[in-house]
Formats: structure tokens, C-alpha cells, sequence
């Protein structure tokens, strides 16, 4: 007898099979699967539009915060100023004394007077105890009107001259004569002014050609303050004598204000004749030329003031 044949049997492959089926899923499960990718992927693309309209939300509510952001304290918007203006309401004005307001009765504000008139109503609605000034208030054309009037009948303040010439002519009444020192203590009282401690005690100053060169040394000071002499006006004259008499029987300044077209100006006291005041009225018009004026108002120092008709001057 031969030798038996042994027929040898491997476990092992029923098992490689079982692995293999195991990692290889079947057509309903690869089905499963991607049935399982594309609800993923629908998921996914819900969830990417939900966060974009929620993006957008958010944005828009930010834009509308931005339309009403509250501006910073202090900087108010157009529309909120305009309101304000609106709702503000103009200071009242201040009230009038009794004796303004017993005076003012007679006295239409709308109407012009005829100057004779306007004088004489001038002087009855005074009602000051003293012996008032009779002032004219005119409205010029333009700025920059200056010159000198010789009143006919002038009276009132005694101005204060300070002359620079001859000795001989020193015995005037009521006229300080200057030497070299006089404009040293003008250069330094100059600074005594600016600092507010000091001031110049002289309302005009006459000298002759020849001290003209000294006097150049304040001309900074006495400029700007028009008391620098000047040939124009007559305070640079050889007859020191004649030029201080003519201003003190009534030559007088007149000037616009530096940034208004009005001229402030005392015409007399009230006490004169009204022909003497209406006499010193006329030469100042004619004087500054009637196509330069556009309205003459007379007052007392305490009271109303009444507007003069230039047809009737």
C-alpha cells in the first residue's frame, strides 16, 4: 500500500474573502453613501446662504445706526442750529427813563424837521439840569471825511493847545508853549498810555516849520492820535499867535468814526440864540458838501433826538 495523500485545507482564505466584501460596500450601500454627500452638501449651501443673509442684516443695521449717529457735543447739526435760531427770542430793549419818555411824546420819529424847527424842539426836550450841548449826528456817504469848520458861533469846551515856537509869543492865555524836554516826556509817557496808566492832556498841538524836524521823533505817538501838526489844517503856521485864536473862537475838527460813516460833533450850547446854533449848523453842511450827507439828527446831551429835512438847510 502507498503512502496516504493528506489533503491540507487553508482557513485563512474564507477570511481575506470576509474582509474584502467587508471593505468593498455593495451597490446600495455606495447608493447610501452618496445620498449621505449630497444632503451633506445641501446642508452645507443652506448654511452658507443662511450666514450670508445674516451678514447682510447685520450690515444694514449698522448703516441705519450710522444715519442717526448723535453728533459730538458742542457741533450741533444745520437743522438743529436753524431751530435753535428760531426758538430764540430777541433781547427786549432797555427801557427808557420817565423823563426821556415825557419828553418823546410831541416828537414824531417818523417825520424831518425843518433846522429851525428841529433846534427849537432840540432845546424844549431837554431835560437835562445842566447847561446841555446841542450835538449833530450825521450819516455820511463813506468813511474817511476829516477836516476843520470855523464856527460862527462857537462856544463850549476850552481846548487844551500846546504850541512849539517863539518865546514872544508865550503870554497867550490858556496855551502851554513846549521845549526839548516837553517831547522828551511825550516819548515817554507814550508807554505809560499803552500800559493804560497815563494819557495825553493836550487836545491840539501848533508848532512852527522849524520845529517840525523834532517833532518827527513822537510822530508815531502823535499820529495816530491826529495831533501831529499839519499844514492842511492850519497847526503848521509861522503866526502861532492868529492860529490858536482862530481855534479857540471856534475852528473845530470834524472825522468819521474809523469803521462807521458818522460824524459826531457839538454844534453849541443850548442856551444860545437859536439863530446863533442854526448859523453853526449851515457852515458845517456847507463846509462837508451836502452830496456827502444822507441823514443830520440833532439831540441834546440828555434826550430824543429829532431828524433834520436837507431841503431845509
Amino acid at each position: 500500500m502507498g503512502r496516504p495523500r493528506i489533503k491540507t485545507i487553508d482557513d485563512s482564505a474564507p477570511e481575506v474573502e470576509e474582509k474584502k466584501q467587508k471593505t468593498k460596500p455593495g451597490k446600495a450601500e455606495r447608493a447610501k453613501v452618496e445620498t449621505d454627500k449630497a444632503s451633506g452638501e445641501v446642508e452645507t449651501t443652506e448654511s452658507v446662504i443662511a450666514s450670508e443673509a445674516e451678514g447682510e442684516a447685520r450690515q444694514s443695521s449698522v448703516d441705519e445706526k450710522d444715519r442717526h449717529v448723535v453728533p459730538q457735543s458742542g457741533t450741533p447739526r444745520d437743522d438743529e442750529k436753524k431751530e435753535t435760531k428760531k426758538s430764540q427770542k430777541p433781547g427786549k430793549a432797555k427801557p427808557r427813563s420817565k423823563k426821556y419818555q415825557e419828553a418823546v411824546k410831541n416828537l414824531d420819529r417818523t417825520k424831518t424837521y425843518p433846522l429851525p424847527e428841529a433846534v427849537d424842539m432840540v432845546k424844549k426836550m431837554s431835560y437835562s439840569k445842566i447847561n446841555a450841548t446841542l450835538e449833530a449826528h450825521i450819516n455820511t456817504a463813506q468813511t474817511g471825511i476829516r477836516g476843520y469848520v470855523s464856527l460862527p458861533y462857537a462856544k463850549g469846551r476850552q481846548l487844551r493847545i500846546l504850541c512849539f515856537g517863539p518865546s514872544t509869543a508865550s503870554q497867550l492865555e490858556g496855551v502851554v508853549f513846549g521845549t526839548d524836554s516837553t517831547i522828551e516826556e511825550i516819548n515817554k509817557q507814550s508807554l505809560s498810555v499803552k500800559a493804560g496808566k497815563g494819557k495825553i492832556d493836550f487836545d491840539l498841538i501848533i508848532s512852527t516849520p522849524d520845529w517840525m524836524p523834532k517833532l518827527a521823533k513822537v510822530a508815531r505817538i502823535l499820529g495816530p492820535r491826529s495831533l501831529m501838526p499839519n499844514p492842511k489844517n492850519g497847526t503848521i503856521t509861522n503866526d502861532i499867535k492868529k492860529a490858536v485864536e482862530s481855534f479857540q473862537t471856534g475852528k473845530t475838527e470834524y472825522k468819521t468814526e474809523a469803521k462807521a460813516p458818522v460824524i459826531h460833533i457839538a454844534m453849541g450850547k443850548l442856551d444860545q440864540p437859536n439863530e446863533e446854533l442854526v448859523a453853526n449848523i449851515k457852515t458845517l453842511l456847507q463846509t462837508l458838501g451836502k452830496t456827502r450827507i444822507k441823514k443830520i439828527t440833532l439831540s441834546p446831551t440828555m434826550g430824543p433826538g429829532v431828524k433834520i429835512d436837507l431841503a431845509s438847510v
